[in-house]
């Protein structure tokens, strides 16, 4: 069986159509993604490597790393997101970037050990088991290479901030996006990043402010954030 919620597969599918739309529901995406990108890039210079990005949905962390000279591979499970990255990418003309549906443990025992760089943002909240999405990605990494993560805190804080919110008060996203029991603590992410043989090289939390509607990296992990990993080489 696929690690995989149909729920979540549909309700990202049903609105693949405004992925690209930087005032639609995925405004927040467009919002943090240079944030997120400019941290990848400055731990492992994507320029000349190949890149994996987890559950890419419509694209918009794929095209970017490809527009800074990697050669990139996006994937995930949900048909109508990838078929709108891929129609973004041929009418924007990025030419260094694929799409394929596919499961991150299936890629992995198709290609291990196959990329300097793996992504996997804002997608382990959003599976049955996302102990098992690290492994893969541990396993689809070279050694010496980087493995990127990010997700949301599971704590009280997160629950007022990330559902309440950003999801009933402020509107930034759809109701329903996120279910708090799958939220991750940051032990526990880091623990299945251990355990999958990786090293844990540092953390950002991402902030926002309502009023300026501004995003920002910074020390609080507390809701929002995001973790690097290397590979042994």
């Amino acid at each position: 069986m696929q690690n995989v919620d149909a729920q979540e597969l549909s309700k990202f599918s049903e609105l693949a159509h405004r992925w690209w739309d930087p005032e639609s529901e995925f405004r927040p995406l467009h919002q943090i993604n240079p944030l997120r990108l400019e941290w990848i890039d400055e731990l492992s210079s994507l320029r000349g490597k190949t890149v994996l990005d987890v559950g890419c949905g419509g694209g918009i962390l794929a095209e970017a790393m490809a527009r800074r000279a990697a050669q990139v591979t996006g994937i995930d499970l949900a048909a109508k997101p990838l078929g709108v990255a891929r129609l973004h990418a041929l009418e924007a003309g990025v030419e260094n970037l694929q799409y394929r549906e596919i499961a991150t443990e299936t890629l992995a025992a198709e290609q291990p050990a196959s990329f300097d760089v793996v992504t996997c943002m804002e997608m382990l909240e959003h599976v049955p088991d996302p102990s098992a999405v690290v492994r893969a990605c541990s396993q689809l990494v070279r050694p010496g290479g980087w493995v990127f993560f990010s997700t949301l805190n599971r704590n009280p804080k997160s629950f007022l901030f990330a559902i309440v919110g950003a999801e009933y008060v402020l509107n930034l996203l759809p109701r329903g996006t996120h279910e708090y029991a799958k939220f991750i603590k940051p032990s526990e992410l880091a623990r299945w990043s251990r355990d999958a043989g990786l090293a844990l090289q540092g953390s950002r939390g991402m902030q926002y402010n309502p009023l300026t509607r501004r995003y920002w990296l910074s020390q609080d992990t507390s809701v929002n954030y995001l973790v690097a990993c290397r590979k042994p080489a």
